[in-house]
């Protein structure tokens, strides 16, 4: 094991060891794993690789049977149940997208906002200048400004992957785990989420999990390639790329 001092307090997310079997299969092996303040990473591999159950054990939906992580240093992320974990301030966004259909663009975000303040405050609610100022600039960051006013049922899936990422930034996160966000989308709003997801990370850190390499390309951050539960290569999309071990797991298939 490290120290224990020697990279957590500089990290926002710090996995160390991380094993975690299901019916005698290993699913995580031994991951080490650390995400920077700040930072955009994106994570790629070949479907069993760990992806999921990664960001399963990161929001507290599963414990692993070994191994250490972190939030902001010094928070032990496997003694926190779900609940607890989302309102430290990591935010899931799962790959199918749930947006409430039958309402406006805005009253989704309007109801994000409101959700991560808890029931009492919610019955004594205003919408307070600051709130509708907040909604406003998260209707820019996700590109909804012109459709506030329609109904969520009516957007692209594309906008609809949008909305959803709105939502959970009404909610602050400083770690938002993103689960293919481009599934399903057109060329046209696959590179436009490239961009909406580098302005989002200036302000908070952000993991991407995508099998769309273009994307990745677009990106242009570190990418972690994981295979059989582990790190099996780590650096930019070229480097990773063009790593033996990768291309025999997951490019070459």
């Amino acid at each position: 094991m490290h120290d224990k001092n020697e990279k957590k307090p500089k990290s926002l997310l710090y996995l160390d060891g991380v094993s975690v079997s299901f019916d005698g299969f290993k699913a995580l092996n031994s991951l080490s794993f650390i995400v920077e303040p700040g930072e955009l990473r994106a994570i790629i591999g070949p479907n069993g690789a760990g992806k999921t159950t990664m960001m399963d054990i990161i929001t507290g939906k599963t414990r692993p049977d070994e191994g250490e992580v972190y939030f902001k240093g010094d928070i032990d992320l496997t003694r926190k149940d779900e609940a607890e974990i989302a309102q430290l301030g990591i935010g899931r966004k799962f790959q199918k997208p749930t947006v409430f259909e039958n309402h406006t663009v805005w009253d989704n975000l309007e109801l994000a906002l409101n959700r991560s303040r808890g029931v009492f405050a919610t019955l004594f609610y205003r919408l307070m200048v600051e709130d509708k100022a907040r909604i406003e600039e998260i209707l820019a960051t996700v590109r909804l400004a012109a459709r506030r006013d329609d109904l969520a049922a009516n957007l692209s899936h594309g906008q609809k992957q949008w909305l959803e990422i709105g939502m959970l930034l009404a909610q602050e996160p400083e770690l938002l785990l993103v689960d293919e966000p481009v599934a399903g989308m057109t060329d046209a709003e696959t590179a436009e989420t490239a961009v909406l997801l580098k302005e989002i990370a200036k302000t908070r850190s952000v993991v991407v999990v995508e099998h769309d390499m273009g994307f990745i390309r677009d990106l242009g951050v570190k990418v972690t390639c994981l295979a059989e539960g582990s790190v099996l290569a780590e650096g930019s999309i070229d480097f990773v790329s063009n790593d033996p071990k990768v291309i025999e797991n997951y490019l070459g298939r």
